[in-house]
């Protein structure tokens, strides 16, 4: 049995993966971190990490960016590993993930689907390929009209899969509006859109001579991550201190 805390409880994906895990005989939420105290639910639920008093064996994380601090701290302190899934972290904050790790095992992963951490593996294979023979690479990410970062960390992520298949060659643009100039063939285009209820949608692009090849994930349930995070706390229970991301569980199974 993994005893869970989870921090972001009331979010909506708090909320997805308390159901979740009321489902699975082998997963336990013992105590839930929120400041909205609105959703109820069958575990305690603490306003701030700080305050939690409840022993879990992993925190999973569906935050903000503003809360991280408090809780890497806490999860330094304590020893209790986290599946840290909020993205939009700053390097300030990136940089006291690596020192946590030093201290406790983290699970750190910009998306925790396990098609999109398939496809990460996909991507790197058909960069090499296709970068090498001088193919364009764009990269289109579409999510709701609520998610407040942009690009997407799933975009990022991709993008950098590329990249460090590619040795670092290539940089990436963001915004063409201002940049009055041929496409620079050492670029990854990324572009962002937000609209509706989209749950998230990634699209990469090799553009060459008369073809296109488009590698794409659609995202049509949140549960899809939730599932990822409960999988991701299972394996992190008892692990050794360190930085971890969904390849290792997915090379578990």
């Amino acid at each position: 049995m993994t005893n869970i805390i989870m921090h972001g409880c009331n979010g909506k994906m708090g909320q997805v993966i308390t159901r979740i895990v009321a489902e699975d005989p082998d997963a336990e939420i013992v105590a839930g971190i929120d400041l909205t105290g609105e959703v109820k639910n069958d575990y305690p639920v603490f306003r701030t990490i700080e305050e939690c008093n409840v022993e879990g064996d992993v925190i999973i994380d569906f935050s903000n960016s503003a809360a991280v601090d408090a809780l890497l701290e806490h999860s330094r302190s304590r020893h209790i590993p986290v599946v840290l899934c909020t993205t939009g972290l700053s390097a300030g904050q990136l940089e006291l993930v690596s020192q946590v790790s030093k201290e406790t095992a983290v699970l750190k992963s910009a998306n925790m689907s396990m098609g999109i951490n398939t496809i990460l593996k996909l991507v790197r294979e058909a960069a090499k390929v296709l970068a090498n023979a001088g193919y364009d690479m764009e990269i289109v990410e579409m999510h709701h009209n609520q998610k407040v970062d942009a690009p997407s960390g799933t975009a990022l992520a991709l993008a950098d899969a590329i990249n460090e298949a590619m040795d670092h060659q290539y940089h990436y643009q963001y915004d063409r509006t201002q940049v009055h100039a041929k496409r620079d063939p050492k670029e990854i285009g990324i572009q962002a859109v937000r609209g509706g209820s989209i749950v998230g949608d990634h699209q990469v692009l090799f553009c060459g001579p008369d073809e296109v090849v488009e590698i794409r994930h659609t995202a049509y349930s949140r549960s899809i991550f939730a599932k990822g995070a409960v999988q991701a706390a299972k394996f992190l229970k008892g692990k050794e201190a360190g930085m971890y991301d969904m390849s290792d569980v997915i090379a578990a199974f």
